[in-house]
């Protein structure tokens, strides 16, 4: 993976000023039934992944207060598991073709810690995954607090084998305050930003199968617990852990 990238002659930027929806979580209590439901329980496989944590819809794991959406990893034996902690879609509710998706997060931090910011195609009922498509907007390794990563994945191109570009924020860390994470998609550009940066651009060039990214996606947000992507938590690894989302918002594609 790479580091942070600088604009080229070569990248594609367009602006995305219509505001389409906007969740500000100002109003307290369960995450907002109009936009999000849950994904819960361990999924097939720990979610394909190797997880270990329950998804629940409980306050003690997702709740809307002091004007941010928490997302709380708990270290406790539930219905199984070892961890528990929540995972909210719009599936169904807010699906969209192109635009801005953007997100004003403070990540967790600790060994085996894996929260992320993401889309999927809405079709993955019917084709499956990858066949529907993933863009990770923003994924991160809890025991890497400095990096955070940006992905897509797709038939012929997924799993380890994804497209994907890594962002290393200078001099701080992703625990230590709020930073926006966004993608600005259009009908054949995926880039991805942190804060004011733009570090990655991925087109139909770049991947090595189908691109599936003109189709409607909704968005997840979600902090894993273990998995083959961050391994497991250290006995060190402090819990709970909590991902604050200060808004979620999406702008139209012009």
């Amino acid at each position: 993976m790479g580091t942070a990238c600088s604009v080229d002659d070569t990248q594609e930027v367009t602006r995305f000023n219509n505001l389409v929806i906007a969740d500000e979580f100002d109003t307290p209590g369960s995450p907002d039934p109009e936009l999000w439901t849950f994904d819960i329980g361990t999924g097939e496989n720990g979610w394909g992944n190797n997880e270990l944590q329950y998804y629940t819809d409980r306050p003690e794991n997702v709740i809307v207060e002091d004007g941010v959406l928490k997302i709380i990893a708990r270290r406790e034996a539930f219905k199984g598991a070892a961890y528990t902690s929540s995972r909210i879609v719009t599936r169904a509710k807010f699906e969209k073709t192109y635009g801005r998706f953007e997100a004003h997060i403070q990540l967790p931090w600790g060994r085996g810690i894996w929260p992320a910011f993401w889309l999927l195609g809405g079709n993955c009922d019917e084709v499956d995954w990858p066949l529907c498509g993933e863009i990770d907007v923003m994924e991160y390794r809890g025991q890497q607090p400095t990096i955070t990563h940006g992905s897509v994945h797709g038939p012929g191109y997924s799993g380890g084998n994804a497209i994907t570009k890594s962002y290393e924020i200078p001099n701080d860390r992703f625990d230590n305050g709020f930073h926006i994470f966004g993608i600005e998609w259009g009908p054949s550009y995926i880039n991805y930003y942190v804060d004011d940066v733009l570090y990655n651009q991925i087109t139909p060039e770049d991947v090595s199968g189908e691109w599936v990214y003109n189709q409607p996606f909704y968005i997840l947000l979600n902090v894993a617990v273990g998995g083959s992507f961050v391994g497991p938590p250290a006995n060190t690894t402090q819990f709970p852990q909590t991902m604050l989302v200060d808004y979620v918002r999406v702008y139209e594609y012009e």
